[in-house]
C-alpha cells in the first residue's frame, strides 16, 4: 500500500500558475503509474493527466493539454504537476492517484489516493 500527501494548492489569478506536488510514503513509489484527477463541486471526478512509473508515457486531458505538465522523481518519491495559463474553470479539488499496473483514464483505474488540495482560480 502507498500513501499520498498532495500540497501546493491555494488562490490564483487567471492566467496564473501552480505547482502541485504529491508525496508518496513507499520505497516502490517509482514502480507505480501516477494519475492527477479533479473534482469540482457538483461534478465528477475528471482525469486530469497520468504519467507512467518511468516517465516514459504521459497522457493528458484535452482540457489541460498544452497548459499542465506532469513530472516525477523517483528518488524523491514525488510527482509533480504544473499547472500554467489558470482558468476558472480550473477550480477543484485535485487529487493524485497511484495505479500498478496501466495507465488509466478512469479513477476506478487508481487504488491509491490522496487526500486531495483545493485549487481556486479567480476571475
Amino acid at each position: 500500500q502507498v500513501q499520498l500527501v498532495e500540497s501546493g494548492g491555494g488562490l490564483v489569478q487567471t492566467g496564473g500558475s501552480l505547482r502541485l506536488s504529491c508525496a508518496a510514503s513507499r520505497r516502490t513509489f517509482r514502480r507505480y503509474n501516477m494519475g492527477w484527477f479533479r473534482q469540482a463541486p457538483g461534478k465528477e471526478r475528471e482525469f486530469v493527466g497520468a504519467m507512467s512509473w518511468s516517465g516514459g508515457r504521459t497522457s493528458y486531458a484535452d482540457s489541460v493539454k498544452g497548459r499542465f505538465t506532469i513530472s516525477r522523481d523517483n528518488a524523491e518519491n514525488n510527482v509533480y504537476l504544473q499547472m500554467n495559463s489558470l482558468k476558472p474553470e480550473d477550480t477543484a479539488v485535485y487529487y493524485c492517484a497511484a495505479a500498478e499496473y496501466g495507465l488509466g483514464y478512469t479513477a476506478n483505474d487508481y487504488a491509491y489516493w490522496g487526500q486531495g488540495t483545493q485549487v481556486t482560480v479567480s476571475s
